[in-house]
């Protein structure tokens, strides 16, 4: 588009930015998700095996096992597959928080909060609505995709993991 509107300059920049700034941020994310999956581990929701730190304390065999599944997801599925799916999980989480939200507010209403959203009921319904219509406007093969990938996540939480968690 940049180019189209005679900007040609400004499309190479924000296309060398974004190869600069696309590894960064990938990896980024896969060491919060292999944090995630350490913590699991570490909780039994996981194999244990997987909770091993190394010498200087870092999570290497979830790690490399979390970079192969992300190589396999990107390497067999189309990009625009890849990016619906995770727009789906972000609208998901997205409805949570503002279901969360709506919950703390009835349950503790007196509680001490760092931020206070105004007009909370408002802001958290229409949050919620606004990211149930993001995601029915996703393709039918993504909401297909997502509410099988959840019901294999309950089934494995309620047959395997939940059973085995470590009470605290």
């Amino acid at each position: 588009i940049l180019r189209e509107i005679g900007r040609p300059g400004f499309a190479t920049f924000l296309g060398a930015s974004a190869v600069i700034a696309l590894p960064t941020v990938l990896l980024a994310f896969l060491f919060g998700q292999s944090r995630i999956f350490f913590t699991m581990a570490r909780d039994g929701l996981l194999p244990l095996s997987l909770a091993k730190v190394s010498k200087r304390g870092a999570p290497v065999r979830i790690t490399w096992i979390t970079a192969a599944i992300v190589a396999v997801i990107a390497g067999l599925l189309p990009l625009a597959e890849i990016a619906a799916l995770a727009n789906a999980g972000t609208l998901a989480a997205f409805v949570a928080v503002c279901t969360c939200m709506l919950v703390m507010r009835r349950r503790a209403p007196d509680a001490i909060r760092t931020f206070r959203a105004p007009a909370a009921t408002l802001v958290g319904t229409i949050g919620i609505l606004g990211c149930l219509y993001l995601f029915f406007s996703l393709p039918s093969k993504t909401q297909l995709y997502f509410g099988l990938w959840n019901l294999l996540g309950l089934v494995i939480y309620f047959v395997y993991a939940r059973p085995r968690a470590l009470a605290e």
